[in-house]
C-alpha cells in the first residue's frame, strides 16, 4: 500500500527498506516549520520502498513510501 506525505514538509524515516512493522508503528515523520507529523503503519507489512530521502522536500500527497501488506 502507497503511503503518502500529508502535506508539504521535510520528510524523515524511521524505518529503512526490507524492514518489517506492525500495526501503529511510526514509519517517518514530515515536519515544517511549527508542525511535525508521525507517519504510521495502518496494518502489519514490510517496507519495499522509500521514495526519497532523509530531509528531502515532499509536496502534499506525495508518495513517500510503500509498504506490502502481510498475507
Amino acid at each position: 500500500m502507497d503511503i503518502h506525505a500529508p502535506f508539504s514538509s521535510t520528510v524523515r524515516y524511521l524505518v529503512g527498506e526490507g524492514d518489517t512493522v506492525i500495526t501503529g508503528a511510526r514509519l517517518a515523520t514530515v515536519e515544517t516549520v511549527k508542525l511535525e507529523a508521525a507517519i504510521q503503519a495502518p496494518g502489519p507489512g514490510q517496507v519495499t520502498t522509500l521514495d526519497f530521502s532523509d530531509f528531502d522536500e515532499v509536496a502534499g500527497g506525495d508518495r513517500i513510501l510503500v509498504l506490502e501488506a502481510e498475507a
